[in-house]
């Protein structure tokens, strides 16, 4: 929908057409049509079909395969246009009233958001977070992608550019928290069912990410025809690291439907069925190395965090029976859980370092360490936190930004890749975290202060930020950012925390 309305004197107006399909490979043609008694451009390629109704179209262009249009526009006048996807090409879809379609979406906007429980600080940041998140929702399903784009770089002319358009069961836990914390019960409802239906069937198969309607197969390729944003290369469609193994998701399932259950998401007999037949997968495969959170295109590792995933996997099975009942070989579980953790302790602590490293036997550090104390693994003010927060406040840390790990200009050693990045969003706001959960609270709140005021002018993050350049970077807007700011708030300023126990009130 575009509407246009004159408010004082007049204008001249230009409005270009272009349209492609296939991004970008595909010329449609175009031609005049009818619906309804009202005259529409229609454009056709394959099973591809627009409408394009208006109260000025423009005229094809010779030469340039465009539809242009000049006009002017007075004081009190109103022009609007709808451009439509077509399900039939035989047929155009019927017009709409553009401007009823504008109120319908401003009070549906309007009434979902004036059901967001939270008057604290920064609250116009928090609210406009999760507006965003039910933004990148898909309400047939539940589904919440990453982010709506694909490709946006995360080095300018480089090639760490990935398609974000799929739905990662990473973000489970932080969605489930940050959406119920708030007021969004229902969708935090239908995440979880979204969550249930994706990773349904044998737990061999779990992936880390899926489609919105929980589909599996994501194949990655590369748009060659495509330049790419300021010359980043390659373009891509899919996404490879569907099929990488990545033990820490284990975790973030678990985590999120205990958190679930004890917000009062009533657990069933399948669901339940289900998460033991995933721990009796993760049981054979858990001592294994893997990619990581940050999917690395380079050698699997024993990565400390995914280590800690493990551990959060198996306690909040043990959780499960000792606090909710349910039924299952809780001794197994906990002799796992107790293993797991004394692994960790011994093999991703390095004493000279002085601070938990991003994997078994090295030096680098990595921020997903910050979330130790956030998934109960111990507590924020343990020493080995406190080490690891200083280590990171040192190498990573630049300002209130905060990398997500090193990276060099040649190709680095851990995720096989070239080219210097941003920093990380969210990392930076598990710093503002982990602050706060090691008692450090006045620094925690001038950082996130900082931190919230990066948001663009229209209230939005994209997944990473250039301090030198002060621009964002990497696909946009993107949901781990929003979540994390969303989260932080609730560490801050009330709300329930990610290992807080008895959420659901119960003994």
């Amino acid at each position: 929908m575009r509407v246009l309305e004159g408010v004082a004197g007049q204008v001249e107006m230009s409005l270009r057409w272009v349209l492609r399909f296939a991004y970008g490979d595909s010329v449609p043609w175009v031609r005049r049509g009818e619906r309804d008694g009202q005259e529409c451009i229609v454009a056709l390629a394959g099973p591809s079909a627009v409408a394009l109704y208006g109260d000025r179209l423009p005229y094809r262009v010779h030469g340039k395969r465009a539809h242009e249009a000049e006009f002017t526009i007075s004081a009190g006048e109103r022009l609007s246009w709808v451009m439509e996807f077509a399900y039939s090409p035989d047929e155009p879809p019927a017009p709409v009233d553009a401007m009823a379609e504008v109120a319908r979406s401003e009070a549906f906007w309007l009434g979902w958001s004036s059901r967001i429980d939270y008057d604290g600080p920064h609250a116009e940041a928090v609210r406009r977070s999760l507006i965003t998140l039910k933004g990148l929702s898909y309400a047939p399903t539940g589904g919440i992608v990453a982010a709506p784009t694909t490709s946006l770089p995360e080095t300018f002319g480089g090639e760490r550019n990935w398609d974000y358009r799929y739905c990662w069961l990473r973000d489970a836990t932080f969605t489930l928290l940050a959406l119920d914390n708030f007021g969004c019960t229902d969708e935090a409802a239908a995440w979880r069912r979204w969550l249930l239906r994706a990773v349904a069937g044998d737990p061999a198969d779990l992936q880390i990410m899926y489609g919105l309607g929980g589909e599996r197969h994501l194949v990655e390729w590369e748009v060659d025809w495509l330049p790419g944003y300021r010359g980043a290369r390659p373009v891509r469609v899919g996404n490879a690291a569907y099929r990488q193994l990545q033990l820490d998701v284990y975790g973030e399932v678990m985590d999120a439907l205990h958190l679930a259950r004890e917000r009062g998401l009533g657990e069933t007999a399948d669901s339940w069925a289900m998460q033991r037949g995933m721990l009796r997968h993760l049981e054979k495969v858990w001592e294994q190395p893997d990619k990581g959170l940050w999917e690395v295109r380079g050698p699997d590792r024993h990565f400390t965090h995914s280590r800690v995933m493990l551990w959060v996997a198996f306690d909040r099975a043990v959780r499960a029976v000792e606090e909710h009942d349910l039924p299952g070989p809780v001794q197994r579980w906990r002799e796992l859980r107790e293993a797991v953790h004394a692994e960790v302790l011994a093999k991703g602590w390095n004493a000279s370092v002085g601070a938990f490293t991003q994997y078994y036997g090295g030096t680098e550090l990595d921020a997903a360490t910050l979330l130790i104390p956030a998934v109960g693994f111990l507590p924020g003010d343990d020493p080995r936190v406190l080490g690891t927060l200083d280590a990171i406040s040192r190498v990573l840390k630049h300002g209130d930004l905060v990398d997500r790990y090193e990276t060099g200009h040649g190709e680095s050693e851990v995720d096989g890749l070239v080219g210097v990045e941003g920093s990380f969003l969210a990392c930076s706001f598990w710093y503002v975290d982990a602050l706060a959960l090691a008692g450090r609270r006045e620094e925690a709140l001038a950082m996130y202060d900082r931190l919230v005021d990066l948001c663009n002018d229209v209230g939005l993050l994209a997944e990473e930020y250039d301090a030198g350049t002060g621009r964002m970077l990497g696909n946009f807007p993107q949901a781990f950012s929003h979540l994390a700011l969303v989260n932080s708030a609730a560490v801050l300023f009330g709300g329930h925390t990610r290992d807080e126990r008895h959420r659901s009130g119960a003994a």
